[in-house]
């Protein structure tokens, strides 16, 4: 599967942006799919998880509350609604991909990457 992100862009804090990450392939529901983010010196970490089905979601305690992912299986797409944008939101952002019942938030686990999308937030 191919994924391409997009959306990202630079906004002040206590903004919002969108993201998106569009899917290839027809079995777009059978995958488990992640937002990721790496900020500049740091590691790549874990921001959100969804399952195949939609039903189930998990966070990472630094954007619970302001983050919400969702997917639309009928479009092959997934989203990362994201508030109350703080200056440590900034980095990288790359939606993720993998087979497998219910979530995870282990980037090994993922099979598939995109290519990432920038979001920066100024202070």
């Amino acid at each position: 599967v191919q994924l391409q992100a997009s959306g990202g862009g630079l906004v002040q804090a206590g903004g919002s942006l969108r993201l998106s990450c569009a899917a290839s392939g027809r079995t777009f529901s059978s995958y488990r799919m992640g937002w990721f983010r790496q900020a500049p010196g740091k590691e790549r970490e874990f921001v959100a998880s969804i399952s195949g089905s939609g039903g189930s979601t998990y966070y990472a305690d630094s954007v619970k509350g302001r983050f919400t992912i969702s997917r639309d299986n009928a479009k092959n797409t997934i989203y990362l609604q994201m508030n109350s944008l703080k200056p440590g939101d900034t980095a990288v952002y790359y939606c993720a991909a993998t087979t497998g019942w219910g979530i995870s938030r282990r980037d090994y686990e993922y099979d598939y990457w995109g290519q990432g999308t920038q979001v920066t937030v100024s202070s």
